[in-house]
């Protein structure tokens, strides 16, 4: 295994397990699951964007049903969160900083996967976005809620954002180890400071809808 496909590998199997962390401490918060359905999600947030995106790019069957330890890990985070979900509970943040985290890594990795299969530097970055955020719009939508990609501004921002440096230094053959780092750093960042700061963008307000609403 090349040094590169090492990072990769690292790096997925870590976006992997904080997605699905993620993914289990929001079915213990909304829904009232078992331990079943709480390991269920935790697999579907932890692999959902991968898996749309190994799709999109006709890669089949997905890396997710190739590799058992993308399965095992997804798993393993839900069942984790379960066994803890006292203390988890307790530090309800927790999961936005499971989400950006997850968001973040996976933005690099579905960029640079792309990017690997022979797709032009735009392409990559759109999949290397729709890997970071498809897990969590899977994720909300069986929980029946408006998916966080439609509903913050600065959830597919900060993805793309890390994409597009991941995929300009693979075009201009300067990416390593340290690049990964600071893509996943800098759509970590944005994700976090719009969540503490309450930032969103541009967006339709309660009532501005056509027919009006109360003055």
């Amino acid at each position: 295994m090349t040094t590169g496909s090492t990072l990769q590998l690292v790096l997925d199997l870590a976006g992997t397990f904080v997605f699905g962390l993620n993914g289990a401490l929001t079915a213990m918060e909304a829904e009232s699951l078992d331990v079943v359905g709480i390991v269920v999600l935790a697999v579907l947030t932890a692999l959902g964007g991968g898996i749309i995106r190994d799709v999109l790019i006709g890669s089949f069957p997905p890396a997710a049903f190739r590799d058992w330890r993308y399965m095992a890990v997804g798993a393993g985070a839900g069942l984790a969160a379960f066994l803890a979900r006292h203390i988890w509970i307790r530090v309800q943040r927790s999961i936005t900083v499971f989400d950006a985290a997850g968001l973040a890594l996976f933005c690099v990795t579905g960029t640079t996967t792309a990017y690997a299969a022979h797709l032009g530097a735009f392409q990559s970055v759109i999949l290397g976005t729709i890997t970071g955020v498809g897990g969590g719009t899977l994720r909300d939508v069986v929980i029946r809620r408006v998916p966080t990609v439609l509903s913050s501004g600065l959830y597919a921002v900060p993805a793309a954002l890390g994409a597009t440096l991941t995929a300009v230094s693979l075009s201009f053959h300067f990416y390593s180890g340290a690049i990964a780092a600071a893509a996943a750093l800098l759509c970590f960042a944005i994700r976090m400071v719009g969540v503490l700061f309450n930032l969103n963008m541009p967006g339709s307000q309660p009532g501005a809808h056509a027919g009006g609403g109360e003055p």
